[in-house]
């Protein structure tokens, strides 16, 4: 039998983070504890695999990378980089594997009873046992992606973002190969009225008896970029009494356009109002110590809320990854929680 492009989350948990990459192992592995996860699925490293040595992608990174000599400044670097994401968007993904991540999503569409739906495409790497592995950039994601040929599109442009300037400097640097396999992970987006982040430790400070919720309105990309102050909610882990609540500024949000989704500058009733209720704070802490419990480390979990669902059906958790401690100031935590993303996503 030939090698599997494409699998269920409900298949999958964390011991096939190697075949899938670790954010979709993980998404698998937390549909397993019972956390609500938006329907979705995970295109293997092998379909990467597959269409390096189709294409011939492969042999022609390698001469090309055999012929560039050694890079010092900025500019080769992102000359390096265009030439080889142009190389990836150039080639036709394989039948077997395009054929197979058209069915995936169909079956998806059929499953949520929407046709052309919505989904988020985003990297899954596969190196999860080292924090240098994270590098000195992301691989890139997409959101409010719609139909089978934007898709596999999208899923193209992950796999090119393997090659971004900054990520070639660092494995240039540090002697690694430039080319190595990835996951893709696609879900159903989450039309998000809020969303964000929770840590089941201070991320300032390491202090493992707090939960701390920060949120914003709309998608959770304002959060998990730092580019917003949020609302934030600090609980006492072990019966998640709320003990601080801190208005955010919230000077923007992420919303949907018709295609992709866009930064806007947020109105002036939602910079002055709290993005989450005491109730959903609780329940997002409530998940994020089952998380805990589970990895036995403390947890940095994204989630949002759906503005279609009812509570608590429209809390959704899109990932989770353990919590860097770093004792600096919030500027220097807000690097760490950047450089750390190439692995989970």
């Amino acid at each position: 039998m030939g090698e599997k492009f494409v699998y269920r989350l409900e298949e999958l948990g964390r011991e096939e983070s190697r075949l899938v990459g670790g954010k979709s192992a993980n998404l698998g592995e937390m549909l397993r504890l019972g956390v609500p996860v938006p329907p979705g699925f995970a295109i293997s490293s092998a379909a990467y695999r597959r269409f390096a040595e189709v294409t011939g992608l492969l042999d022609e990174v390698s001469r090309y990378v055999g012929g560039l000599g050694e890079l010092k400044e900025v500019a080769q670097f992102e000359d390096a980089s265009h030439a080889l994401r142009q190389m990836v968007r150039e080639k036709e993904i394989p039948e077997d594997v395009a054929a197979e991540v058209a069915l995936a999503y169909r079956e998806l569409c059929a499953k949520t009873g929407i046709s052309e739906m919505p989904v988020a495409v985003r990297s899954s790497g596969l190196t999860e046992d080292s924090a240098a592995a994270s590098y000195a950039g992301q691989f890139e994601s997409y959101l409010n992606v719609k139909g089978e040929e934007e898709l596999l599109e999208k899923v193209k442009e992950v796999w090119s973002s393997a090659f971004t300037s900054r990520v070639l400097a660092y494995r240039m640097r540090k002697g690694m190969p430039l080319f190595e396999e990835m996951g893709v992970c696609v879900l159903k987006m989450v039309k998000a009225r809020s969303a964000g982040i929770a840590f089941t430790a201070d991320p300032n400070t390491g202090d493992r008896t707090k939960v701390i919720v920060e949120a914003n309105w709309g998608l959770g990309e304002s959060v998990v970029s730092g580019r917003v102050t949020p609302d934030r909610w600090v609980m006492e882990k072990e019966r998640l009494q709320i003990v601080e609540r801190t208005l955010g500024a919230k000077e923007k949000v992420v919303v949907f356009m018709e295609k992709g989704v866009r930064e806007e500058e947020a109105p002036p009733a939602k910079r002055s109002a709290f993005s989450l209720k005491d109730e959903e704070v609780r329940e997002i802490g409530r998940f994020a110590k089952v998380l805990e419990e589970h990895y036995g480390t403390p947890q940095d979990a994204e989630w949002a809320i759906d503005e279609e669902l009812d509570f608590p059906r429209g809390l959704f958790f899109l990932q989770t990854r353990p919590v860097i401690i770093s004792k600096r100031d919030p500027t220097d935590r807000a690097i760490d929680l950047m450089l750390k993303r190439f692995i989970y996503g």
